[in-house]
């Protein structure tokens, strides 16, 4: 028995076949429909196609998704891509496939797939964060994903900026309807807006921060910024769970500066007199939410 992981995104839905050792056997993918029952439909013919590209053998299927699933109801909630919200998304795939699926958010799987074999591999707490186009987070102890009764566990991007400054009160709303969430702080598209608010003028986060690194002050000062904002952040996650590792993927965990100069940030918030935590950047970067999707089947199932 194989297992297949399906990373269900925004834009695209990627489905693929991991052996035993981790190993991908097959990985395809085809751009999200945008409506609920063509993803259904998609999801579907990913699973088909990964299964016989890995041989034929019928598999365990994992999925991620941008949201999840209520403990109450089985319906999916806090999702971005808001058409998912309210539906019985495991019980409909689960229909569709002919098949059990399980079903968790995506920061989840990331933080899942990096706990077991990726860059927090024999931590006893990991918590894995995402900083791409959004902001999420997950934990996972001795390797095995912590949801919570409420599951809820590591929803780090919709808890509010702590320590902020006069200026950083009350300066966003996000989609999800609060204030200053951490989403609208330490993502990507917050660092960018953040320095075009103040002058700066780039088309992407990326060249914003290739722009700090050149000497650009605008860039700087709001690279300078959103380093403090990630290290309150995790500072906050160190005084509730002070996990062994954090590990960081999206686009943001790609700004080497984060491992030189955020672990000070962490320790002068933190409430502590030491700080030993490591922030390492994932091993397996975007692969890591397809194969943690995966490893939601353990091997013995």
């Amino acid at each position: 028995m194989i297992r297949i992981g399906v990373d269900f995104g925004g834009t695209k839905i990627e489905a693929a076949a991991l052996g035993r050792d981790g190993q991908f056997l097959a990985r395809v993918r085809k751009p999200n429909p945008g409506g609920y029952d063509a993803a259904l439909a998609t999801v579907r013919d990913l699973v088909a196609e990964a299964e016989r590209e890995a041989g034929g053998t019928v598999a365990h299927v994992g999925v991620g998704i941008p949201g999840s699933l209520s403990p109450r109801t089985g319906l999916v909630r806090n999702a971005n891509t808001t058409w998912l919200n309210g539906r019985p998304f495991d019980r409909d795939l689960a229909t569709a496939l002919a098949r059990p699926v399980r079903v968790a958010n995506d920061a989840n799987c990331f933080t899942l797939s990096e706990a077991v074999d990726g860059a927090g591999a024999g931590a006893k707490v990991v918590f894995g964060v995402i900083i791409g186009t959004g902001c999420g987070g997950g934990v996972a102890t001795s390797g095995v994903l912590h949801e919570g009764p409420n599951g809820i566990a590591g929803e780090l991007g919709h808890a509010p900026l702590p320590w902020p400054s006069a200026d950083e009160r009350g300066a966003h709303t996000c989609w999800c309807g609060r204030t200053d969430c951490l989403e609208t702080w330490i993502a990507g598209p917050a660092f960018l807006a953040d320095f075009r608010l103040h002058g700066g003028q780039a088309t992407s986060a990326a060249e914003g921060v290739e722009l700090a690194r050149a000497g650009d002050v605008v860039a700087a000062a709001a690279l300078d910024r959103y380093l403090s904002r990630l290290g309150r952040a995790l500072a906050m996650v160190c005084d509730v769970l002070d996990p062994d590792v954090f590990v960081l993927g999206g686009g943001m965990s790609n700004v080497t500066e984060i491992y030189d100069r955020v672990p000070a940030t962490v320790a002068r918030y933190m409430f502590s007199d030491i700080y030993e935590t490591r922030i390492v950047p994932a091993k397996y970067g975007d692969s890591s939410g397809v194969r943690g999707a995966a490893w939601l089947w353990p091997w013995e199932a």
